[in-house]
C-alpha cells in the first residue's frame, strides 16, 4: 500500500511543479509522476539535512514541490528544444 501512496503523492507534486513552472509542457502522467516522486525524494532529503524529522511537517512538502520543480526545469533544458517551447 506504502508504494501505491508514493506514486499518488508524487503524481500530485509533479502537477503542483507543472503549474509553479511556467511554459509548455507536454509531459504526461509517467513524466509528471516520476519528477514528482524524484522531487519528493530530493526534497526529503534537503529537509532531513536542514533538521525536519518528520515527513508529515508543511515544510517537507514545500521543499518536495520545490525539488519537482528544479527536477522539471532541468527536464525542459534536457529533453524540449526551443522549436518545440514556442
Amino acid at each position: 500500500m506504502d508504494i501505491v501512496w508514493i506514486i499518488i503523492l508524487g503524481f500530485f507534486v509533479g502537477l503542483i511543479a507543472r503549474a509553479i513552472i511556467p511554459g509548455k509542457d507536454a509531459a504526461g502522467f509517467i513524466v509528471t509522476t516520476g519528477l514528482g516522486m524524484s522531487g519528493a525524494l530530493i526534497g526529503a532529503t534537503i529537509g532531513r539535512l536542514l533538521g525536519f524529522r518528520h515527513s508529515d511537517q508543511p515544510a517537507s512538502f514545500v521543499i518536495s514541490v520545490l525539488g519537482a520543480a528544479i527536477l522539471l526545469l532541468a527536464y525542459k533544458r534536457l529533453f524540449i528544444s526551443e522549436s518545440e517551447a514556442n
